[in-house]
């Protein structure tokens, strides 16, 4: 499997950088073998799902962070769930956590969203995990792609646990406004559920249109990420993309 591509800034002052997606199931699994899974993808943005929401959230979301080289962007209970951390590259313009309408018996749904600089580039971002339910995730999908457009900026990625596969109404409905990653530019393995027997895809990364994707995929095989690390750190793989963010 080819590597894909080193953090850096081009001369242009375009940005490349690696984002990871990662359902971390509240760290009730080895979370040792999650923050070396996370290391090793040397990531500049981490979009977390199921962050841990209760008793001493914040610091138990910051030694994942601090294990993994990383900081605390935002998220976490305040979004109910979804939370971004991101490495010191990142200069932070802007946060907001945002909870979705209730929807009663349902879980409270979030979304974790900044606006960041990677030297000439200057992009939204956006953490998600969808719900269960098949017509409330449709509607959250809806509010998604207006949230994005809402930080306004020119270039914006998305990721999280979409808890659907691509053939899904709420997965083409975003794949139909934002480019689907994995479709752009497949690497590694596709599968994200579940570690012991991937058989589907339900987590995703989406980039907009002027964002050139480099590579995106389940980092099986990639450098420092081992089988028995990926099946001990949650009961998803994480997504990892390469992206050319555009200056501006």
């Amino acid at each position: 499997m080819e590597p894909l591509p080193n953090s850096r800034t081009e001369p242009d002052g375009s940005a490349i950088l690696r984002v990871l997606s990662y359902n971390v199931r509240s760290l009730r699994d080895d979370t040792a073998a999650l923050a070396r899974v996370i290391k090793a993808c040397a990531p500049d943005l981490v979009l977390v799902q199921e962050a841990p929401r209760f008793f001493r959230w914040r610091k138990k979301l910051a030694r994942l962070a601090h294990a993994a080289d990383l900081v605390i962007l935002t998220g976490g209970a305040t979004a109910a769930g979804p939370a971004i951390l991101c490495s010191l590259r990142a200069a932070v313009e802007r946060t907001e956590d945002v909870l979705l309408p209730l929807t009663p018996g349902l879980h409270r749904r979030g979304f974790a969203t900044a606006v960041v600089r990677f030297a000439g580039a200057r992009l939204g971002v956006l953490s998600c995990h969808l719900s269960l339910d098949r017509e409330e995730r449709y509607e959250q999908g809806g509010m998604l792609l207006d949230r994005l457009a809402a930080l306004g900026t020119e270039h914006a990625i998305a990721g999280g646990d979409l808890n659907e596969r691509p053939d899904g109404r709420t997965f083409r409905r975003l794949a139909a406004g934002l480019q689907d990653c994995w479709a752009a530019a497949p690497w590694g393995t596709e599968h994200t559920w579940t570690p012991g027997n991937p058989y589907q895809r339900i987590d995703a990364i989406f980039a907009t249109k002027g964002v050139e994707v480099l590579g995106c995929g389940v980092p099986t095989g990639h450098p420092g990420v081992t089988e028995a690390d990926l099946s001990a750190a949650s009961d998803h793989l994480p997504v990892l993309a390469a992206l050319r963010v555009p200056a501006g």
